[in-house]
């Protein structure tokens, strides 16, 4: 595996863990009230195209990251939509 691999797979854990606390906290409390639906919209629709991105690349650190990421984005997305 090259260095520029590592540094990619590195940014995208990190960055998909990141979302971890809170889709864990929005499913445990089932609250959405302090989450913005505008942001979460953009934020997802920005993940799916990162994903289209690392897809028409064949990038694999692009395309793992962004597809957890899409995935746990989403899930607090559809809750913001479900709870208001």
């Amino acid at each position: 595996m090259e260095f520029v691999e590592i540094v990619g797979y590195l940014a995208g854990t990190l960055t998909t863990i990141a979302l971890l606390p809170q889709v864990l906290k929005t499913i445990r409390g089932r609250s959405t009230a302090d989450i913005s639906l505008g942001m979460y919209v953009l934020f997802v629709t920005g993940i799916a195209l990162w994903l289209t991105y690392g897809i028409l690349l064949s990038a694999w650190p692009i395309i793992l990251s962004n597809l957890v990421g899409l995935i746990l984005a989403s899930s607090i997305l559809i809750l913001k939509i479900r709870n208001g």
